[in-house]
């Protein structure tokens, strides 16, 4: 198993307590790693062991499992499965880090644990656009869930300049020499800004555990060029692309105040999928997993709740899909 080399800082003091602490301790967690194409992917399973439903969680980019355990610890009674994703955490990398690559990893990690479509899916962020894709390929699942999703192109719009910043602090990430360049990558002021700037509550205690994750985990990735690639994946795709495919209930739960992706391209997103609920989490943005997990929990038990679809069928090649229902919640 290779080096992980966390920043320094996160390594030396002390953790801050998260505002969930007494429901994380309750929660059972055990580390499990199984193999997928050669490769090395660690995961973590929350809750009773023996739960009669699972969901299986997917954490967005530069993050790793940690990420998840929020929304994990708040769904009670379910089996959660959160792994890290190849190149993050401590999962060894792809060999090219393309929505291929995570859509062949994902599908083959649902296979090698047992899942089948009884297993709820879900993706936060970067992990909504890996879970679509996987979805629209055929990984079969009674409901996809996808927190903050990334519901429209990145590179057009509004965003398209911040985002062209952002590809080439990564390319200048990956072209320096090794030590310039994981320092910039690895900066704790630039971290922090990307922290301050995702972050909406207002509470001092909320804020310093989420800078505090931010600090740990947001950095431990396997090298420049996973993590180069895996940002250019995340900026090149979106689950809008997919949605014609997604043959699935999704549940989409979204942020007000989201600042990645807008509450009305979340809107006409939830209006081209087959079978979508839309919950608008007021009051928070792309932090949805560290702010308001709870909100994000509800929402899926109560989908969950309902009874086992039938098998989706794949759309016949020329014929339209068919309405979504349009429904529209806020949590």
């Amino acid at each position: 198993m290779r080096r992980i080399a966390f920043p320094r800082l996160a390594r030396m003091r002390s953790p801050v307590l998260s505002p969930y602490q007494s429901l994380m301790a309750s929660t059972p967690v055990v580390h499990r790693a199984v193999e997928v194409d050669g490769r090395t992917t660690h995961y973590w399973e929350y809750g009773p062991a023996d739960a009669t439903q699972t969901v299986l969680a997917v954490h967005g980019f530069r993050g790793d499992h940690h990420g998840l355990e929020s929304i994990a610890a708040h769904l009670v009674g379910v089996r959660v499965v959160v792994p890290d994703l190849p190149g993050f955490g401590i999962s060894d990398p792809l060999a090219v880090s393309d929505v291929d690559g995570y859509v062949a990893w994902l599908r083959g990690f649902h296979a090698a644990l047992g899942l089948d479509r009884t297993a709820v899916v879900l993706g936060h962020s970067f992990g909504s656009i890996v879970v679509a894709a996987a979805v629209a390929a055929g990984l079969d699942t009674r409901l996809l869930v996808l927190v903050n999703p990334i519901a429209a192109p990145a590179l057009q719009g509004p965003r398209a300049v911040g985002t062209g910043i952002a590809i080439a602090y990564y390319r200048a990430g990956a072209a320096l020499p090794r030590p310039l360049g994981l320092g910039i990558l690895r900066n704790r002021g630039i971290v922090r800004a990307m922290s301050v700037a995702m972050l909406k509550s207002r509470d001092p205690a909320m804020r310093r555990w989420v800078h505090d994750q931010h600090d740990r985990y947001f950095s431990a990735f396997a090298n420049r060029t996973s993590v180069l690639e895996a940002f250019r994946t995340s900026v090149t795709h979106d689950v809008s692309e997919y949605a014609d495919a997604i043959r699935v209930p999704v549940l989409m739960i979204a942020a007000e105040r989201d600042d990645i992706t807008a509450v009305p391209e979340q809107r006409a997103l939830a209006a081209r999928l087959a079978d979508a609920e839309l919950v608008v989490v007021p009051d928070v943005g792309h932090l949805v997993h560290y702010e308001t997990p709870a909100a994000a929990a509800s929402a899926t038990l109560r989908r969950m709740a309902d009874p086992l679809p039938k098998p989706a069928r794949a759309a016949k090649p020329g014929r339209a899909s068919r309405p979504s229902r349009g429904e529209e919640r806020t949590s």
